[in-house]
C-alpha cells in the first residue's frame, strides 16, 4: 500500500492510522487510493461508506416524503390529464395509484425497520431478488433523479415568467446556487429545507380545499358562475374523456405526480430512529398526501372545466395553464394566482432537492456495492458524500440547455424518457422483495412475531402492489403505442416507454459482467435458502431475537415483549387518524 508519510499501516485492519491522534484517517486521498489500486484496502472504503450521519429526526422523515412528493406533478401536470381523462378518471386513478402507494411503502417500512440500510429498496433488491435486477433498478432509480433536478430548476426558472419575462439562465444560476448552499450543510440542512417547503405546500393545499368549497358552494362575489355543483361531471361536459385511452393516460400522470413518497425509506439510514420515525412517518405520508392529492382533485375537478383550452398547455412548470390558477382566475380573485404561482415555484425547488438527496445516496450505495466506480462511495467526517453530490449539480448545469429552445426542449424529453417509467419498476421490486424476504424468512424458521413492524397487509398487499404495477404499465404500454387522439409513432412511443428497454439493458449489463467476475451472481434469482437475513439487522434485533445463537427463551421473552408493546388502548385509534390527517 503507498502510505502518505503521515500515517501508518495498521496491519490488523489494513488501514492508514494516524500515529499522533490514533484515528483511521478518513481523507478522500486515503479513500480513493484504497479503494482503486488495492483489493486489500477495502477497510478504507468501509470506514469512509459507514459516516452518513443520522440527523433526520421524526417530523423531517415525514415531511420528506410529502416534500417530494407534491409538486409541479399535482400543481400543473393533473391540469393535462383532467383534459385528457375528465375529472372521474383523475380522482380516481389517482386513488387507484394511491392504494399502490400504500400497498409499497408498507411492505418497505417493514424491511427499512428491519434493516435501516443505506439504499433501502434498491439495496433490497440486490438481496432479496438478484443483484442483476437490482443494478438495473438501482440506475435507473440514480438516472430518474439525475435527470428530473436540471428539469426541475428550470421548471422553477419558468414559473417567474408568471410575474415577469427574463433569460431563464439566470433563474436556473440562482436556484442550482441555492440548491448548491443547502448541500453545504449535508442531512441536516436537506431536511430543514424540506420541512419548511412542505409545511407552506401543505397550507397551500388546505387553503385550495377551502377555497373550492366556497367556490362551488357560489360563495364567492366576483365568479358569476353561482352555484356549480357536479355540472361538470354532466353535458355537454363529461366525467370521462376519450373512453379507456383516456383513463389509461392519466395513470403516468398519477405515478410522476405521486413519485418521491419512497424518500422516508431511502433516508432510512440517516434517520436517529428508525425503528421508531419509519413506521409513524409511513402511515402519516400515505393519509396526508392521499387526502391532499385527492380531496384537491376531486374539488378542482368540480370547478374547472375539462374541456378548457388554458389545461392544453399544462405540463412541466407552466403555471399560466396550471388547472389550480385557472380555477382562481375563473373566480375572478385578484392577486391569489399570483400567491399560488409562488407555492408552484416553492414546490418545484422543493423537489429539486429532494432529487438532489435521492440520486446522491442511491449512487453512493450503488458504489458501496461495487456497482459504481469506488470513488463516488466517500464520505466526509460530516456525513456528506460529496463525489456524488458534485456529480449530482455537474447534471443541474444541463438547465442551461433549455437557453436553446428547440434543442433543449428535444433533449430533455429524451433525458426524461430514459426514467419515465421507473416508478413502476421501483414500486413493483419493492413489493417483490417484500415477498421474497418474508418467504426466506418462513424458511430459515422465524415468525412473523419477531418481526419489529409489520405490513399493514401483509404479504398479501406486497401480492397486490405487484399486480397493480404489472396493470399500470399495460396502460402505459397502451397509451405509448396508441396515443390518445393520435396514431402510433415509433418516436412518441419509445419517448414514453423508453424506461422499460433501458432497464432490461442495464439488467444485463450486469448479468454479463457478473458472469465473469462474480460467478455467485449467474442464476436468475436468488434461491430463499441463499437468502442472507442476518447481516444489516436493526440493532438489538440480531443479539435478542432473531440472531441463530438466540435462546428459545430469550427469543420468547423478546417476542412477548414486542406484542405488548404493540397493544393499544380505545382512545388510541382516534388519536392516530387525527395525528395521521393533522
Amino acid at each position: 500500500m503507498d502510505t502518505s508519510p503521515d500515517y501508518k499501516l495498521d496491519p490488523s485492519s489494513g488501514v492508514n492510522v494516524d500515529p499522533e491522534k490514533g484515528r483511521i484517517s478518513s481523507t478522500f486521498k486515503d479513500h480513493r487510493r484504497g479503494s482503486q489500486f488495492d483489493p486489500a484496502n477495502e477497510a478504507i472504503v468501509t470506514e469512509d461508506v459507514n459516516k452518513l450521519k443520522r440527523g433526520l429526526s421524526g417530523r423531517h422523515m415525514q415531511m420528506i416524503a410529502v416534500g417530494g412528493a407534491i409538486g409541479a406533478g399535482l400543481f400543473v401536470g393533473s391540469g393535462g390529464a383532467l383534459r385528457t381523462g375528465g375529472p372521474a378518471s383523475l380522482v380516481i386513478c389517482f386513488m387507484i395509484i394511491g392504494v399502490f402507494i400504500l400497498m409499497m411503502m408498507q411492505a418497505l417500512a417493514e424491511l427499512t425497520v428491519m434493516y435501516p440500510v443505506n439504499g433501502a429498496f434498491y439495496t433490497y433488491c440486490v438481496r432479496f431478488i438478484d443483484p442483476s435486477w437490482g443494478f438495473a433498478i438501482g440506475w435507473d432509480y440514480a438516472i430518474q433523479w439525475l435527470t428530473i433536478l436540471p428539469f426541475e430548476i428550470t421548471a422553477a426558472a419558468i414559473t417567474i415568467d408568471f410575474w415577469h419575462h427574463y433569460n431563464v439562465g439566470i433563474w436556473i444560476a440562482v436556484f442550482l446556487t441555492v440548491l448548491s448552499v443547502i448541500q453545504i450543510f449535508g442531512v441536516k440542512g436537506y431536511g430543514e429545507t424540506e420541512f419548511i417547503l412542505s409545511v407552506i405546500k401543505i397550507a397551500a393545499c388546505t387553503g385550495f380545499i377551502i377555497f373550492g368549497i366556497i367556490v362551488n358552494c357560489g360563495g364567492v362575489p366576483t365568479d358569476d358562475r353561482g352555484y356549480i355543483g357536479a355540472r361538470y361531471w354532466h353535458a355537454p361536459e363529461q366525467a370521462f374523456r376519450n373512453g379507456f385511452k383516456g383513463f389509461c393516460s392519466v395513470f403516468v400522470t398519477a405515478s410522476f405526480a405521486f413519485g418521491g413518497t419512497e424518500l422516508t425509506g431511502l433516508a432510512a439510514a440517516e434517520a436517529k430512529d428508525p425503528a421508531k420515525q419509519i413506521p409513524k412517518a409511513t402511515k402519516q405520508v400515505f393519509w396526508r398526501i392521499t387526502f391532499f392529492y385527492v380531496v384537491n382533485l376531486f374539488i378542482l375537478g368540480l370547478i374547472v372545466p375539462s374541456s378548457s383550452d388554458v389545461l392544453r398547455g399544462s405540463s412541466g412548470a407552466n403555471t399560466k395553464a396550471s388547472p389550480f390558477v385557472e380555477a382562481i382566475r375563473l373566480a375572478g380573485v385578484k392577486g391569489l394566482p399570483s400567491v399560488f404561482n409562488a407555492v408552484i415555484t416553492i414546490s418545484v425547488i422543493s423537489v429539486a432537492n429532494s432529487a438532489t438527496y435521492a440520486s446522491t445516496r442511491t449512487i453512493q450505495a450503488l458504489a458501496m456495492n461495487g456497482m459504481a466506480p469506488k470513488f463516488l462511495a466517500y464520505v466526509d467526517k460530516k456525513g456528506r458524500p460529496v463525489p456524488t453530490i458534485i456529480l449530482q449539480l455537474v447534471f443541474g448545469l444541463l438547465a442551461f440547455i433549455n437557453e436553446a429552445s428547440d434543442t433543449g426542449d428535444t433533449i430533455f424529453g429524451w433525458l426524461l424518457a430514459l426514467s419515465g417509467l421507473a416508478n413502476f419498476f421501483v414500486y413493483g421490486s419493492v413489493c417483490v422483495a417484500h415477498i421474497r424476504f418474508r418467504n426466506a424468512w418462513i424458511a430459515k424458521g422465524h415468525t412473523v412475531k419477531e418481526l419489529p413492524y409489520r405490513a399493514m397487509f401483509g404479504v398479501w398487499g406486497s401480492y397486490f402492489g405487484v399486480v397493480l404495477s404489472f396493470l399500470c404499465l399495460a396502460a402505459s404500454f397502451y397509451v405509448a403505442l396508441w396515443p390518445v387522439g393520435g396514431t402510433p409513432d415509433a418516436e412518441a412511443f419509445f419517448e414514453a416507454y423508453l424506461a422499460a428497454p433501458l432497464i432490461i439493458f442495464l439488467y444485463f449489463i450486469w448479468k454479463i459482467y457478473s458472469w465473469f467476475f462474480h460467478p455467485e451472481h449467474r442464476p436468475l434469482f436468488i434461491r430463499h435458502e441463499d437468502i442472507d437475513i442476518y447481516s444489516g439487522m436493526r440493532e438489538g434485533q440480531l443479539e435478542l431475537i432473531s440472531g441463530q445463537r438466540v435462546s428459545a427463551e430469550q427469543r420468547r421473552a423478546s417476542i412477548e415483549e414486542i406484542e405488548l408493546s404493540r397493544k393499544k388502548k380505545w382512545y388510541d385509534y382516534p388519536k392516530a387518524v387525527a395525528t395521521a390527517l393533522f
